[in-house]
């Protein structure tokens, strides 16, 4: 079954000696959109001439030669690349494969500053296969953020997910990474760090000196990797402070196992009234699409009816058709009804039939998590804010394989059902100080690593409550403390006042589309 996926990211480990740079060069002449003039090169397996190409397919798996394998990429690019006409037109023979890869993407910029297209990686073909076939992923079920990847390094817990190493370990939420294998994390050699934090195989034994949060006690444990399974639904609740009650979602991925896990939580706040709901996704980076729609439709219920979940739109050569599956371009509806992930296909889902979501988020609120907020907003479900800005993953790609290496490149954004997919900034609560960010209502608030998730006294949880009992009164919020892209922020804070990255791999970091 050949899936596509929407918006990927590197899923490498951060722990870097120090900062590096983006790959990919300038240079050249002209642009892929067209050009007749420049230098060509030459080859027994064909000649570069600037603007003009061939079709990708006539250079597809010739591995001998780094020329042929830089004219696939060259052409490939020209015909399914989202912003074609903007890459410049390098000499397929100028430099290695890796490299001409990395400048085959839009030079421009967003309004914060960041790079257009982020998004613009590779993996070799045989681990992207086993990532994305068999879904596992060895570690201890310990979900690390980096407050800082480079010295003075920082590494804390985000959750522990239960019936794993970490789990088992009582490993809590906040916990510091002190010792790793006795090397120090805050500046000791990266390599011998990312071989304890990132085990390869299952049946490795690393050692760790934890100190839990709020200057708890310091812990040395021994963890042993395994293939983890994870709990895409790590807690379900119903708070109930007024009388009214609401439902607490903490959602982390959109993987299979999610829409069971989904269906008897929602169903849960449906039995006991539930008339709000607060969404908790500032952990999850995607996953599969029909999942995100569904919990839309689970969400919102009637209003969902006759609309458009997400649509997918493709560069300007094809307006109506799918280039890589070939007819015509179909829109993914909200899905009433389960599409047998881990609910037998066909099943009624259960809906909550709400006007309004509260949403918490992060900048690791990614992808199909996105298009959540997105599609809602395109039927005019009032969605609130409550967090920081969000990573701004509107586009996709479909993974290509050529000789050993699957690149991906941007090919295709979503659009919601007002034909709106312009985040590439991200959603922002709208008393943030962003820069390009897309103004949603609510408050922006820093993670919280000094309380467990689902503990009404937890910063971003407790400014969702009290948020909802004002009126939704932007008077609220307290002062912004929520991360924002283009904004100085010092990394090195308080736990209860901070932001970090969490490393997943590339199908939990996804919009992944099945046919």
């Amino acid at each position: 079954m050949e899936w596509m996926a929407r918006g990927a990211v590197i899923a490498v480990a951060l722990l870097t000696v120090a900062g590096c740079g983006g790959g990919g060069g300038g240079g050249g002449s002209g642009s892929i959109a067209g050009g007749s003039s420049g230098s060509s090169n030459g080859s027994s397996n064909g000649t570069y001439t600037a603007g003009v190409f061939q079709p990708s397919s006539s250079y597809a798996n010739q591995c001998s030669s780094t020329f042929t394998q830089n004219m696939f990429l060259r052409s490939w690019t020209n015909e399914l690349y989202l912003w074609y006409s903007e890459v410049p037109d390098r000499d397929p023979g100028s430099s290695s494969t890796a490299d001409y890869f990395a400048g085959l993407k839009t030079p421009a910029i967003t309004a914060s500053g960041r790079s257009k297209d982020q998004f613009h990686f590779t993996y070799s073909t045989a681990e992207w296969e086993q990532l994305s076939q068999s879904g596992v992923e060895v570690g201890y079920g310990a979900e690390w953020v980096l407050i800082a990847s480079t010295p003075p390094r920082q590494v804390v817990v985000a959750y522990s997910e239960p019936n794993t190493p970490a789990g088992t370990a009582n490993v809590p939420r906040g916990a510091e990474v002190l010792l790793a294998d006795g090397v120090d994390v805050v500046n000791g050699n990266a390599t011998a760090l990312n071989a304890a934090f990132f085990p390869e195989t299952a049946g490795e034994t690393h050692t760790f000196q934890i100190r839990e949060a709020n200057n708890g006690p310091v812990r040395n444990i021994s963890l042993t990797s395994v293939a983890v399974t994870h709990k895409p639904v790590l807690v379900s609740s119903i708070i109930d402070p007024t009388g009214m009650p609401v439902g607490y979602l903490l959602f982390n991925d959109h993987i299979a196992t999610a829409e069971a896990q989904l269906v008897s939580a929602i169903t849960s706040f449906r039995n006991a009234g539930v008339q709000d709901l607060i969404l908790d996704l500032r952990y999850n980076g995607g996953g599969y699409l029909d999942l995100a729609s569904e919990l839309a439709y689970m969400i919102a219920g009637a209003r969902t009816a006759g609309q458009t979940f997400e649509r997918s739109v493709f560069n300007d050569k094809y307006p109506n058709t799918n280039p890589v599956e070939g007819g015509a371009l179909t829109p993914t509806p909200f899905w009433s009804t389960a599409q047998g992930f881990s609910v037998t296909r066909g099943t009624a889902l259960p809906t909550l039939n709400l006007n309004r979501v509260y949403v918490i988020t992060s900048s690791n609120t990614c992808s199909a998590s996105e298009a959540i907020i997105n599609s809602l907003r395109g039927i005019d479900v009032e969605v609130y804010q409550i967090g920081s800005t969000t990573c701004g993953k509107p586009y996709g790609f479909y993974p290509k394989g050529n000789c050993g290496t699957t690149y991906f490149s941007i090919q295709f954004e979503g659009r919601n059902a007002k034909g709106f997919a312009t985040y590439p900034d991200g959603f922002t609560p709208v008393n943030s100080p962003d820069i390009g960010s897309v103004d949603l209502p609510g408050c922006s608030v820093a993670d919280d690593f000094t309380h467990p998730l689902g503990d009404t006294d937890e910063a971003r949880l407790q400014a969702a409550l009290s948020f909802r009992a004002s009126n939704n009164n932007p008077q609220s919020c307290p002062a912004a403390t929520g991360f924002t892209p283009g904004i100085t922020f010092s990394s090195k804070m308080a736990l209860s006042g901070t932001e970090g990255e969490m490393l997943k791999a590339p199908t939990r970091t996804n919009r992944i589309l099945r046919e």
